[in-house]
């Protein structure tokens, strides 16, 4: 069900399992986490996670599931929680395409990943109220901040979905297109990124992770960017970003 390529610095991580719009089990989350850790070992400069056929991923796979029995804990706290922090701490640039349904544990892969571009006809929302159950996933968090209480819970009381186009007018997501070019920009993207200076986007990265994780002050966040402005100094990337400019040509990063 997960398959992983890569091509030119880039990791391709597809969900494969279309008849059940990739809902998620246990073996099929373990697999997710593999193909990070393959793509990490394998040393790319960038990764694409995509769904293949009519959605991204619907959440978690409940068609064998006993409720009675259901070891919820074990499954968001010993599988998708590890996941998505293993996902968020991946050390390079990555990219979602996301179209049809993005529920549940799929809603929280996209919040794990750095840049989400969605098909406008994308469904965004918490659909648990016909389930007796509620949002997870990291989805309360991001909705309360982009949304506010009261949006957020009008979603969660009704089960209303979000269109990609409402969810990134509401602040979710990078950018929203028309579903038959969602993939290829989000391609394009990762493309971009995988020449560019990986060191210098990291820490971005990490800034930004602490920004919104410790809730840091503008001067807190001044203080983290110079330091990590300092520390860039002593890569190749920046020394070559400089000589590009001073010759006036195009850079040529390698990622170090």
């Amino acid at each position: 069900m997960i398959e992983l390529t890569i091509e030119a610095g880039v990791a391709h991580v597809v969900m494969n399992a279309p008849d059940r719009r990739n809902a998620l089990d246990e073996q099929a989350l373990l697999a997710l986490g593999d193909a990070y850790d393959r793509a990490e070992d394998a040393g790319v400069r960038a990764l694409v996670l995509r769904g293949e056929g009519p959605g991204f991923c619907a959440g978690r796979d409940i068609s064998g599931v006993d409720p009675r029995e259901d070891d919820v804990i074990g499954y968001l706290s010993g599988l998708v929680t590890p996941l998505l922090q293993r996902m968020s701490a991946f050390p390079a640039p990555t990219f979602a395409a996301a179209h049809g349904a993005c529920l549940g544990v799929g809603l929280g892969l996209l919040i794990a990943t750095d840049v989400v571009y969605v098909a406008d006809t994308a469904k965004i929302g918490s659909p648990f109220a016909a389930l007796g159950a509620t949002l997870d996933s990291g989805g309360h968090a991001l909705f309360l901040e982009r949304l506010g209480a009261h949006k957020t819970l009008d979603l969660i009381y009704t089960g209303r979905l979000m269109s990609g186009t409402e969810a990134v007018q509401s602040g979710l997501f990078s950018q929203v297109l028309p579903a038959d070019e969602v993939q290829q920009a989000t391609t394009d993207a990762a493309a971009t990124a995988a020449s560019g200076a990986t060191a210098a986007f990291l820490a971005s990265k990490r800034l930004i992770g602490r920004i919104r994780d410790e809730r840091l002050s503008l001067w807190q966040s001044v203080a983290l960017e110079n330091m990590a402005q300092a520390e860039l100094c002593d890569t190749a990337d920046y020394r070559e970003g400089f000589a590009a400019f001073q010759q006036k040509r195009k850079p040529r990063f390698e990622g170090r």
